[in-house]
């Protein structure tokens, strides 16, 4: 159901507020690129300091505006059970395709209170649902089992992102639920996802280069496998440079000096360190879209 290249999209802030110009003219170019969807209010969209209102205001306006061209796929997630399951209900009046729930932050769950949490979601809302994992900004891993059984139990529960890391989990995952959407939460691990039977990858830098992300996915699918690998190795430095500093602080970065928006955002995130800025500079000319 997701699979291929969904843009993990920034939020464009202006004077604070959200930059509905910038937004449109950034998904124009994803639609125009090729991309198979966009993931609005995820980590990468600041979705940690939207207000709830300017978190459904993206949604709604990303709905609009890709007309149906492309699938929306609307991060929904909250350490709240209640407010995750109004979040999707909205995502859902909005017609977007699906909607991304990432497991509950800072509360740390157990794999029960984790089961009870998703499963009341999908059981409530009637919408494609895809798991969000990313232990690193949650601090408590969705174990493969338990996304295995979420998986079985509820049919509505299609994929999951996975950014754990660990290309073990991913495996046992697949294992466990072979027609799953396994999805790669990270750029860096997209060939070897995409090897072990992943569908895709919920991109970063598709944000500031997708026809090469919507390339690369394309090369793997027809076989190409040493052109997949080229671009693989091509895309690492700049992959490594969007973690010089927390994301998305690099990829705001990064776009702003692309001119799709400008580097505003908002606290506690904060400008980069010249000294990082510099790391990414050398990273975007190297690869040759920064002059």
């Amino acid at each position: 159901m997701f699979s291929g290249v969904y843009t993990a999209l920034i939020t464009p802030f202006k004077n604070n507020k959200i930059d509905f110009d910038a937004l449109g003219k950034l998904i124009e170019s994803q639609c125009r690129n090729g991309v198979d969807g966009i993931v609005p209010c995820g980590t990468t969209g600041e979705s940690s300091t939207l207000t709830w209102e300017e978190h459904e205001e993206v949604i709604e306006f990303c709905v609009k505006s890709v007309k149906g061209k492309i699938k929306v796929l609307a991060g929904t997630g909250s350490n709240s059970t209640h407010e995750a399951i109004h979040s999707t209900q909205f995502a859902k009046k909005i017609g977007c395709d699906g909607a991304l729930v990432v497991s509950p932050y800072y509360n740390k769950p157990t794999q029960r209170g984790l089961y009870i949490h998703f499963k009341s979601i999908a059981d409530i809302v009637d919408i494609p649902i895809v798991l969000y994992n990313i232990v690193g900004r949650t601090s408590i891993n969705i174990e493969p089992v338990t996304i295995a059984t979420l998986f079985k139990d509820c049919k509505n529960i299609v994929g999951v992102k996975e950014a754990s890391g660990s290309l073990e989990q991913m495996s046992v995952i697949k294992y466990l639920a072979p027609d799953i959407d396994l999805i790669s939460g990270d750029d860096a691990l997209t060939l070897p996802l995409l090897s072990i039977g992943g569908a895709g990858v919920i991109s970063i830098l598709s944000n500031i280069i997708p026809a090469d992300m919507v390339l690369f996915i394309k090369e793997f699918r027809d076989g190409n496998m040493r052109k997949a690998m080229n671009i693989h190795y091509k895309l690492l430095p700049l992959v490594k440079s969007m973690f010089v500093e927390t994301n998305p602080i690099p990829i705001k970065t990064a776009a702003s000096l692309l001119g799709i928006c400008e580097p505003s955002l908002r606290l506690p995130m904060c400008d980069m360190e010249e000294t990082n800025r510099l790391i990414l500079e050398k990273a975007l000319k190297d690869y040759g879209v920064l002059r």
